[in-house]
């Protein structure tokens, strides 16, 4: 249970609070996130225009002025890389073709304007730069099992002939499921069918020990390893999905991890210096769990990893807001509408916040130790996934958090609107349903 209020606790918020203008980045948290090799900027929601503008501007900062050279967002590898070879000029087309591989719901988690925008924005600045000084766009989420086998064996066939044969006849073991990977993983978890564990490990193992071919491109085999990567890791994750909600979440923030770190040792190995990343993602994700009810539930997040792993050079923001419209579906695989969120619940973190009166702002919680002290009380924190059930508000979407330990900075927008998809963005059919639901973050 989310404990009251601290008297004073409002007017500390309110004394170390830095007012925002509009969606625009302060200087002083540009220059903070600046300092580190990993920031980490997070979201209240997947459907929220001010978070999806803000980290983009703030990301823009980091790329312009203070040398980050990949962005790193929740989405797939394979569906990633084809907007990281755009904006790097590599293929050609709209914006909007590069976005167009998002077909898995909800399209317009990436397929938006502000995306779009950010992408162009992008291009523009890697133009001219030579491919060591670009900035990519990568995918760290697991999903795509079915992309990145199609990914590895395109790179094969191209490649040698004799292992593209090996490892269609791997990859064949998931042809018994007709795509349907919750029906592989209840088999293979309970052991009633075929488990295709040792084939996706026999892959990965030889894609990892070849080498780039003299006239390749220095980045295919690098796309190649890490869709293997994927497709043993999604492998484990569904045939991990019906023993209970912690081993897949898990499992999945791992890989991200695990993906941020293969990613800057290629860059570290191109560049010739460890890179600066941008990371993009659900506050559910971003911020340390181990400051969250999740860890009493037994989960961890890329957060709580990150600064086991990175310390010091890992630098967390979160967003949040008070009240506003947000887009979301009422049902996953469902077409996402603009929904009013409702005003942050008493006792809620987003509450007490609005209550300040400031609207828009910052907050560093190392800034003073006792504002520290205070913001390591648990509230509640809300969290809109893809999915957002007004009516069962408080038992979907809150959850307890020590707010000043689960992030390094905090940005407040205190009211906020539907985020905008692009055109033709419309939700495929059929799609697995995550163990996320009803949540979906």
């Amino acid at each position: 249970m989310a404990a009251s209020r601290e008297p004073g606790l409002l007017d500390d918020v309110r004394r170390h609070a830095r007012p925002l203008q509009g969606i625009r980045a302060d200087a002083a948290l540009v220059r903070a996130a600046a300092a580190h090799r990993l920031v980490l900027i997070g979201e209240a929601s997947h459907g929220t225009h001010e978070f999806y503008a803000f980290r983009a501007e703030l990301t823009q900062q980091l790329v312009e002025h203070h040398g980050c050279r990949a962005v790193v967002i929740e989405g797939d590898w394979p569906d990633t890389w084809r907007v990281n070879r755009w904006v790097r000029g590599l293929d050609g087309g709209t914006p909007d073709d590069a976005l167009a591989g998002f077909q898995r719901f909800p399209t317009w988690m990436w397929r938006n304007t502000v995306m779009r925008d950010f992408i162009v924005w992008l291009r523009a600045f890697n133009m001219g730069r030579a491919p060591w000084e670009q900035c990519g766009v990568y995918g760290m989420d697991l999903y795509s099992l079915f992309g990145s086998v199609k990914a590895v064996l395109q790179y094969l066939d191209r490649t040698d002939a004799e292992a593209a044969r090996r490892a269609r006849r791997r990859y064949a073991c998931f042809d018994h499921f007709q795509q349907d990977l919750q029906a592989y993983g209840y088999a293979a978890g309970f052991g009633a069918g075929l488990s295709c564990e040792n084939a996706v490990l026999a892959q990965l193992r030889d894609l990892m020990e070849q080498r780039t071919p003299e006239d390749d491109d220095p980045d295919a085999l690098f796309h190649a390893q890490q869709n293997a990567k994927l497709v043993h890791d999604a492998e484990q994750y569904y045939r991990s999905m019906f023993r209970g909600r912690a081993s897949s979440w898990n499992l999945r923030d791992l890989h991200m991890v695990d993906t941020l770190q293969a990613l800057q040792g290629h860059l570290h190995e191109r560049m010739g210096s460890p890179p600066r990343m941008a990371v993009w993602a659900h506050n559910s994700h971003l911020g340390d769990a181990s400051a969250t009810q999740m860890h009493d539930q037994g989960e961890w997040n890329v957060g709580e990893l990150v600064r086991q792993r990175w310390g010091e050079e890992a630098f967390l923001i979160g967003a949040t807001t008070y009240e506003g419209t947000v887009r979301a579906a009422s049902e996953w695989d469902e077409p996402g509408v603009a929904k009013t969120v409702r005003p942050g619940l008493a006792g809620s973190w987003e509450a007490l916040f609005h209550d300040t009166g400031l609207g828009d702002f910052v907050l560093e919680p190392h800034a003073d130790p006792h504002l520290r002290r205070l913001l390591d009380l648990p509230l509640l924190e809300r969290a809109i996934g893809v999915i957002y059930l007004p009516e069962s508000e408080r038992h979907s979407h809150y959850f307890d958090a020590r707010i000043g330990m689960q992030f390094d900075a905090i940005v407040h927008l205190d009211q906020t609107r539907s985020l905008e998809p692009i055109a033709d963005c419309v939700e495929p059919e059929g799609v697995e349903v995550p163990e996320t639901y009803p949540e979906g973050t």
